[in-house]
């Protein structure tokens, strides 16, 4: 027996949509007569008789997502998001759920159809595949003989961030609510068809699946038709309600970061969601099955007066994490920051490192630089970084140069992100000295060498890569004046944040070559002369942002220091380090916080990246404003729609661990 890619009828003939795949300068718009795909909850359902086995292996996967029951228990969910010609699958020991005899598999299948981060979606591809092996013998697989039906109970009530994910009205009053129990009747479903048009190359995931389980609320308060619940902290999931009421009876069900003035939940974040939708009731006991993830602390239910709530909690969903760093430190505020960081790096991380699980929920190249090593650095455990890194590998068919967001339908270029992939690769590479993986993605990095070439001038510097967007920290208040016309597409001319993001590649992918017995590449030290010939001032006695001198940023010294550029002047060395105090981390984004740490780490200054990481207007700020976890910016103002779960902040996990490679 062979797994086939089933579908829904209705997509059994159509033709994937590649054009989602494109440079983000050009454009891609999809057709109006798709919007008939938009938002399809399609099940799938199989009854089989199966022998007692020793062991049961059952690889699945799915386009968008699956959800699996097997004999009405939930196992699990996935896979990571990933390009069809490197699709993922996972492969489960299913072996508790299954018995001798009769058993019942259903699936819970999702296809999106949206533009976004957060999956490959949009591209009218919609499928399930498995295969179950017992005994290393198949005894089922994904064929024809599946049923399948369109789940009736989700509707659409708007959409959430940039177009990232559908609000949900969820009516328990719909024939599938109970699909995945084995005493339900399907036998008005339809066949599953055969999707003709795959073109998949499977591959099975590297990555474990994600924690499950309940957590209770610590505060529920229930008044006047009104239950409002407190976690007493964010985390991402589902919220689970118990209810009993008259058949049609609507809820209204609230979730946010925060609460307004008035002590009510804030539904309307300000990180562009609003967090509002509508659960309806059969007449006897339902429960709240949403299936879309969301990130959040506080939940408010406004219910008809006769509506009985039983039970409520949250289905909490991340990546394992298994604190193993080590800390030692006895300054108290310090502790605090790192308590943040590491909770925000355990309920922030999902099937990639999320940007944030609310507004985007997609994985930047920025995250593996910062959020991907602090959880490697909290865990010990670099498979899930390494992940990340083949997800932009994959990526490599749209652009030799990298996208910047992986394993999504969203075309997105940021050059700064592309020029820190193979110091990506040698963080790991010092972490777990595994040699086959350098081996095996070591040639991306040759890709990305040869692309950014391509823009390099007679000096060696990137003058105008336009092609990507140039960065240098985000948000855009906060780049401390830097003084370059940061256009979208850029202009020409040299500036200094991008070309010492240029130096660290080249040191980076010597540092690789070296590993694996190559020469050099033959351009670091000339490019780093060059870089100093063109952005020191001897006036300023700094780096400046551009090669007209006319400001000196903090972005523009800090970069340097950390690439050593320039910085055997131990003068120089301390101007830069004054520079970076008297500004302090207020004056950059949270992003190249980061860097700015991991340089003075690198030149023997814990104490001033201590006094930093502690001073009331960083982390401090967070906390103080209420965070659980890290922030966007250093405050909720700082930025109009700022995210408050963003693990991209969370660099002190990485510089101030014991052991650990800091760049």
């Amino acid at each position: 027996m062979k797994p086939q890619y089933i579908c829904h009828p209705d997509f059994a003939n159509v033709i994937p949509r590649n054009e989602v795949f494109h440079k983000e300068i050009h454009r891609y718009r999809p057709k109006p007569e798709e919007r008939r795909y938009l938002n399809r909850h399609v099940l799938f359902r199989r009854k089989i008789d199966l022998p007692r086995a020793r062991k049961a292996i059952l690889r699945i996967t799915a386009d968008d997502y699956y959800k699996l029951y097997i004999n009405g228990r939930f196992v699990t969910q996935g896979p990571s998001p990933s390009y069809p010609c490197a699709y993922y699958y996972n492969e489960i020991d299913v072996g508790a759920y299954l018995c001798e005899g009769e058993n019942t598999f259903a699936v819970h299948t999702y296809y999106q159809g949206l533009i976004n981060r957060v999956w490959v979606s949009g591209d009218l591809r919609e499928m399930l595949w498995c295969e179950l092996i017992l005994d290393g013998v198949c005894a089922l697989v994904s064929d024809d003989a599946w049923l399948c039906a369109d789940h009736t109970g989700y509707t659409a009530m708007g959409k959430v961030g940039y177009d990232t994910a559908f609000l949900e009205r969820y009516d328990s009053r719909a024939p599938e609510t109970d699909f995945f129990t084995p005493e339900f009747d399907d036998s008005a479903w339809t066949h599953a068809a055969i999707f003709e048009n795959a073109d998949y190359v499977l591959r099975r995931q590297p990555s474990k699946q994600l924690s499950i389980y309940e957590m209770p609320f610590a505060e529920i308060v229930k008044a006047n038709g009104r239950v409002f619940a407190d976690l007493g902290r964010e985390v991402v999931g589902y919220p689970v309600i118990r209810a009993r009421g008259r058949a049609g009876d609507t809820l209204i069900l609230h979730l946010g970061e925060e609460l307004d003035e008035d002590g009510n939940v804030r539904f309307d974040m300000r990180c562009n969601c609003r967090y509002e939708e509508e659960w309806i009731l059969s007449g006897g006991t339902d429960e709240l099955n949403q299936y879309d993830y969301k990130a959040f602390r506080y939940l408010e239910l406004l219910c008809p007066e006769d509506v009985e709530i039983l039970s409520i909690s949250v289905r909490v969903r991340h990546y394992p994490c298994e604190e193993k760093a080590v800390y030692r430190t006895e300054n108290e505020a310090l502790d605090r920051v790192l308590r943040l960081c590491a909770d925000t790096v355990k309920y922030g991380a999902q099937e990639v490192f999320v940007d944030c699980p609310t507004r985007e929920k997609g994985q930047y190249m920025g995250d593996v630089s910062v959020a991907a090593r602090a959880h490697a650095t909290l865990t010990r455990d670099t498979s899930f970084m390494k992940k990340a890194i083949l997800d932009f590998c994959a990526s490599s068919f749209i652009s030799r140069g990298l996208m910047a967001v992986s394993t999504s339908a969203y075309m997105q270029e940021i050059a700064d992100y592309s020029l820190q992939f193979p110091a990506q690769i040698a963080w790991v590479y010092a972490m777990d000295g595994d040699k086959e993986f350098l081996t095996q993605v070591y040639p991306y990095v040759e890709s990305v060498y040869e692309y950014f070439l391509g823009y390099t001038d007679e000096r060696g510097l990137l003058d105008g890569v336009t092609e990507k967007w140039n960065l240098v920290d985000w948000p855009q208040n906060l780049r401390d004046g830097y003084d370059f016309p940061l256009t979208t597409p850029i202009g020409r001319g040299v500036h200094n944040v991008l070309n010492a993001f240029w130096c660290g590649f080249l040191m980076a992918t010597d540092e690789l070559r070296a590993h694996l017995g190559m020469e050099p590449t033959g351009r670091t030290e000339q490019t780093k002369r060059a870089f100093v010939e063109t952005f020191y001032s001897e006036e300023m006695g700094l780096f400046c942002d551009s090669e007209e001198k006319t400001h000196a940023a903090v972005h523009s010294n800090l970069l340097p220091l950390l690439f050593d550029i320039g910085t055997q002047d131990e003068a120089l060395c301390a101007r830069i380090c004054d520079l970076i105090e008297q500004k302090g981390l207020r004056s950059m984004g949270v992003y190249m916080a980061y860097f700015t740490l991991a340089a003075l780490i690198g030149h023997g200054r814990r104490d001033l990246a201590e006094r930093l990481a502690t001073a009331e207007d960083a982390w401090l700020l967070m906390i103080s404003e209420g965070a659980t976890t890290t922030f966007e910016a250093w405050g909720k103002d700082q930025k109009g729609n700022c995210s408050l779960f963003h693990p991209w902040a969370t660099a002190p996990l990485i510089v101030f661990a014991e052991e650990t490679r800091i760049y």
